[in-house]
């Protein structure tokens, strides 16, 4: 018995040593990932892309933190499978089921990383990640295997603005403009914030101006009162983004960017949401409520539900995101060329002014970060590189040439059949091409409008719409305290004391009722930690205006 529990015991100890050396370099011994690091180190050609070095297959993790993207299918379009057979890199895509702040939280937790990580620049994960060590410094990854990256593809104020206090850059934006972009293309770049109405329906009712509150009140009930129903369903008269723990984009810098209320004031930072103009528009918003206009649905609805409305036309008006449903604009469009939203003037202070629309900022939209466990550290910042350059750019944005485009002189043109899909249906697109910035995580609109297809009916209206509203915002950006620090955590419960107090207002049964919890929330604000936030954004919005040069 001694012998044979000997002889057990040494078997189990080789085979423990065994997997435990294959775990430790992601099933390769740490000799052969060494020799592999050197190998990818020893191939590094600063005049080239790294990219290029190594097209075996491979295949990485990519976590993206948004519960509602369905592009998941990495392989199965003619797009993907072209940057496949290209760069030979596979994608695993993984989105969170449910909450996403729970997804993150409950991975950083656990210390554990996919290979790339995609999540909104303002996230509080990002700060939690980077002062975890769980995601790699960039700027290293391409100082030791694709120097190329920041010589020849990375823009040099992107990665200035996102340079933490230790001098590396743990993330890189996509949809990022730099002021110097804002420059240059600024009179072309149009805004997402739009308000819309159901065309048929709002010139059914003699286009009324929505631009008052009266004139809101009054446009909402007359097509409540027109059109009761929608195909056997209630209308709902007024459309929002989905209420979250902290409150609504919608009700938030939406409404306020239409009243066109100033982010600052003299050098120094104007606290918004105290402003008499936004609180006039919603106090408009609890009357609405109290007379019938709005739908309980808007404040239990997710994303999901609202496009499946969208798609039904239910909605007389929306202060919405005009890209969120564009799919669902396609499928009215081919129902009924009539039965489209169309961007109209919203909500509007007292003297009128345009409104100041968010355009693309330096921030951009989401950060990807590459996780301290990357199965290689050389393919995946070289895929980075590819996918940020101008190269990798056309291959996601266009396809493959023959196949999806053809080339007319030096610009390449989507063919007719796959420019028809993409107009009329957006889905069926994605799933057969896959091109248009269905994989968006490291899209750059500035290099890819050269490429677009000049915009059609049901979107150009919108778009058109926007232009020239469309305002830099970018000293704005990241100056609101993350992570555990005091003014984080302050920051953080004033998030979600508004996103409490919010749906209180609109169901607020009077006037007086509305002024009472109004003041009760600006003693809960001051009482949580209001001047500490405020002094903090202050000063980083000082120094955001040195970042980008003084003042603009």
């Amino acid at each position: 018995m001694r012998k044979r529990g000997k002889k057990f015991s040494i078997l189990l100890a080789a085979m423990l040593m065994i997997f435990s050396t294959a775990c430790s370099s992601g099933g390769q011994t740490k000799e052969a990932a060494t020799e592999k690091e050197e190998a990818a180190q020893a191939a590094v050609d600063p005049t080239k892309p790294s990219w290029q070095n190594d097209t075996s297959p491979i295949t990485f993790d990519w976590y993206i933190n948004f519960a509602w993207y369905t592009g998941t299918d990495w392989g199965k379009d003619l797009t993907s499978q072209y940057v496949t057979k290209k760069t030979g890199v596979d994608l695993n895509f993984i989105v969170p089921a449910g909450n996403e702040a729970e997804k993150m939280n409950t991975m950083i937790a656990s210390g554990e990383l996919p290979d790339f990580v995609t999540i909104a620049w303002g996230d509080d994960a990002v700060k939690k990640m980077i002062e975890g060590k769980l995601v790699l410094p960039l700027n290293e990854l391409a100082e030791q295997y694709d120097p190329y990256f920041i010589s020849n593809v990375a823009d040099p104020a992107k990665l200035s603005w996102y340079t933490q206090e230790d001098g590396n850059v743990y993330g890189y934006p996509n949809a990022s403009s730099s002021p110097a972009d804002f420059e240059k293309y600024g009179k072309e770049y149009v805004s997402n914030q739009v308000f819309v109405v159901r065309k048929d329906m709002y010139e059914a009712l003699g286009s009324p101006d929505m631009s008052t509150p009266e004139g809101f009140l009054a446009a909402l009930q007359a097509a409540k009162e027109k059109y009761p129903q929608v195909n056997g369903q209630p209308l709902i008269p007024i459309g929002l983004h989905e209420f979250t723990d902290n409150g609504n984009y919608s009700l938030e810098a939406y409404l306020q960017n239409f009243l066109a209320i100033p982010q600052e004031k003299d050098g120094k930072l104007y606290d918004r949401p105290t402003d008499p103009e936004y609180i006039k528009w919603l106090k408009t918003f609890r009357q609405a409520n109290e007379n019938g206009l709005l739908a309980k649905d808007i404040f239990i609805d997710k994303r999901a539900q609202m496009e499946e409305k969208i798609a039904q036309g239910r909605y007389f008006a929306m202060m919405y995101q005009r890209s969120d449903f564009s799919s669902q604009q396609n499928a009215l469009f081919a129902n009924d060329p009539n039965s489209v939203y169309i961007a109209v003037d919203g909500p509007a202070n007292a003297a009128k002014d345009q409104p100041n629309l968010s355009g693309p900022g330096i921030s951009g939209w989401t950060l990807t970060l590459i996780s301290k466990d990357v199965k290689d550290k050389a393919r995946a910042i070289g895929f980075l590189e590819y996918l940020t350059s101008e190269e990798g750019q056309r291959d996601l944005y266009m396809g493959e040439e023959g196949v999806t485009y053809d080339m007319e002189g030096d610009k390449p043109v989507f063919k007719p059949e796959v420019l028809d899909m993409l107009n009329t249906d957006r889905a069926a697109f994605d799933t057969k091409y896959g091109a248009s910035h269905k994989y968006w995580m490291m899209m750059d609109t500035n290099i890819t409008d050269q490429w677009a297809p000049a915009p059609v009916d049901p979107f150009k209206q919108m778009m058109d719409w926007t232009r020239g509203k469309t305002v830099s915002a970018s000293e704005f950006d990241q100056i609101n305290p993350t992570g555990n620090s005091k003014e984080g955590i302050a920051n953080t419960k004033l998030g979600q004391l508004w996103g409490k107090t919010l749906p209180k207002l609109l169901l607020a049964s009077s006037e007086a009722e509305f002024d009472q919890i109004w003041s009760d929330y600006q003693q809960k604000r001051e009482s949580t930690g209001l001047s500490e936030v405020q002094a903090y954004q202050q000063t980083e919005y000082e120094k955001n205006l040195e970042k980008l040069g003084g003042t603009k």
